[in-house]
């Protein structure tokens, strides 16, 4: 905005509006002291030296104002208030609104046919809302995509992980407690999902210890059943050991635990893979096929979340151990006398997960669908004391 010139003694009037709202945001060159300036003398532009400034000054000027003048002014103010109010009101119930999503939250996929499990955390970071899932298969990875807005949840898992020719968009809303809503399965099928709070299994030290179970005899598969009722179980007893199929089925020990202590010995054969799943939840991966791969998917890792440290050398065809604690969601894996993992938490279940309620207690089940063939001898496990 440029100076009002004078002439001859005159001067241009100014319209009191512009030169309140311009010299109020600043949107003239010189600012808002230049627009008070402007307003001295009845509207001329006149300079003076330590004269008053700021909105005490502007405020004088609007009692010399036409009273149809002050009641545009003040109907301006009222407005640019009202908007103003409204957008902090706006921003403030935003925030809330999002904060009640932020979390960890088990999610039960709802199929046709079967339900799955999987994993969501929602988090924020710089106010950038950011996630990452554990779907029916594979480990925790970050999405490309996730937004809040009116009380709707929307995240997408993209295609490549799905294994699906579209991403998999999932929406929903959060009523009470539960995250419910829905998405489409791979061959377009409407599919609902729910989601509850992960559990924070926060628990005391374990002073007592109660009396070991031996969960494999060496004779038979006593105790044991397939994750695939009615079909063959694939998994064989052969001198004293128990020993995967390889691209079979999962085995499922009868027995329930908690917390608890394991102690099992595995013979992984060249190029295979398996995996002992701590309440049918939590993988610690076996495997000689995964060396590309990140740390947490190599032996002893807490598959996608917890890579072991330090990682034992590769030892296919030979008898190791491991001796696992787990108390709440907190891990402890000891391999052949050292420990690679030491009281770390687990975030929430992996891949293939037989369910997500990470509160209630579950069983030892070995994996039995991937490559190869690894045998498992002396699985015995001691559960808390009451």
């Amino acid at each position: 905005m440029q100076p009002v010139s004078e002439t001859a003694g005159h001067s241009s009037k100014v319209d009191p509006i512009t030169v309140l709202v311009e010299g109020a945001t600043g949107k003239d060159e010189d600012g808002a002291q230049h627009a008070e300036e402007r307003l001295d003398n009845g509207g001329k532009y006149a300079k003076k030296e330590g004269h008053e400034t700021g909105f005490r000054n502007r405020f004088r000027h609007l009692q010399s104002m036409k009273p149809c003048d002050r009641a545009r002014v003040g109907l301006l103010i009222a407005c640019l208030g009202f908007f103003w109010a409204g957008s902090v009101r706006a921003a403030a119930s935003e925030k809330p609104a999002v904060a009640a999503f932020l979390g960890r939250w088990d999610l039960t996929l709802k199929a046709p046919d079967r339900e799955y499990s999987s994993w969501l955390e929602i988090s924020e970071e710089s106010g950038q809302l950011k996630a990452q899932m554990v779907g029916r298969w594979g480990n925790a990875r970050p999405l490309p995509k996730i937004d809040i807005s009116d009380g709707k949840l929307t995240f997408v898992s993209p295609k490549e992980e799905e294994d699906r020719p579209d991403d998999m968009v999932f929406q929903g809303t959060l009523t009470g407690k539960t995250l419910s809503g829905t998405t489409t399965g791979p061959k377009g099928s409407a599919w609902s999902w729910t989601g509850q709070r992960a559990a924070e299994l926060a628990r005391k030290e374990i002073s007592k210890w109660g009396k070991p179970v031996t969960l494999f005899n060496g004779k038979d598969l006593s105790g044991w059943k397939s994750d695939k009722p009615g079909t063959p179980v694939g998994w064989k007893v052969e001198e004293g050991t128990l020993v995967s199929p390889g691209h079979g089925p999962q085995l499922i020990h009868e027995a329930k635990f908690e917390d608890f202590k394991m102690h099992l010995e595995f013979n992984c054969a060249p190029n295979s893979n398996s995996g002992v799943y701590l309440r049918g939840r939590y993988e610690v991966q076996i495997e000689d096929n995964s060396i590309q791969e990140p740390p947490s998917h190599h032996t002893g890792g807490v598959y996608g979340f917890l890579a072991p440290s330090p990682e034992m050398p590769r030892k296919p065809g030979v008898w190791q151990s491991f001796d696992i604690t787990l108390i709440g969601r907190t891990v402890t894996v000891v391999q052949n006398g050292t420990t690679i993992i030491d009281q770390q938490e687990i975030p929430g279940i992996t891949g293939e997960a037989l369910d997500s309620h990470e509160e209630l207690p579950g069983p030892i089940y070995l994996q039995g669908s991937e490559d190869g063939h690894v045998a498992y001898r002396n699985i015995v496990v001691t559960p808390a004391a009451k």
